[in-house]
């Protein structure tokens, strides 16, 4: 059972749904910035999420690729070629990586997950959508910029009440509080879920998930 609980006002009607179809290599990536001065900040999200997904699945350690600039492993879910890729050029230039991967492979941007933070959305909702705009996120914008609009995003909420005198720019550099701390366990395996949902189904609805209720 899946441990957030979807959003009932949902319209599923009228959300966009897109499948693998017969290509069978999916490309996660997760957004953050290589440095152990990053680790656990808010800005690195969606490195976490992607390192709990890989743990979850026994995927091989990280690799760097250099030629890709990113982290990246590999492994086959079902009939399914999964890629992990961790971008090591920086927040600000994702897009460099995801499209140097999504070329050597041929993977078309509708089979492209990205996992980030979204400073957006408060911290405990998890939202999924294909499209839209980067929100804000400069990673979000490097990839729309070098492979287009139509990919995957599963946007996980940061604020938590960020002081007004704040920084935004410092405030998605900082590490969770010790409260949050305590949630993320709970919000990877989520992560981990709906990923999983995606690698086996093909599809990624636009849906909301909650915590923290």
């Amino acid at each position: 059972m899946a441990l957030f609980q979807k959003n009932p006002h949902s319209d599923r009607q009228h959300q966009p749904l897109f499948s693998v179809g017969m290509n069978k290599t999916v490309l996660l990536v997760g957004l953050g910035n290589i440095g152990k001065e990053y680790d656990h900040t808010r800005h690195n999200i969606g490195f976490a999420c992607l390192d709990a997904f890989a743990s979850a699945h026994t995927f091989d350690d990280w690799i760097e690729k250099k030629d890709f600039k990113c982290l990246m492993t590999m492994k086959t879910l079902g009939d399914t070629r999964v890629i992990l890729c961790k971008p090591t050029t920086f927040m600000n230039l994702s897009g460099e990586a995801v499209q140097k991967v999504a070329h050597f492979y041929k993977i078309h941007r509708g089979q492209i997950i990205a996992v980030h933070d979204e400073l957006a959305i408060q911290f405990g909702q998890i939202r999924t959508r294909v499209g839209g705009s980067d929100a804000g996120n400069n990673g979000i914008k490097s990839l729309i910029a070098h492979i287009g609009m139509d990919f995957g995003r599963i946007r996980i909420g940061i604020d938590g009440n960020k002081p007004q005198q704040m920084d935004s720019a410092n405030y998605v550099l900082a590490k969770f509080t010790q409260e949050e701390q305590g949630h993320i366990p709970a919000l990877t395996r989520e992560v981990t879920s709906i990923l999983t949902e995606f690698i086996f189904s093909g599809q990624l609805p636009h849906d909301t998930r909650n915590f923290l209720i």
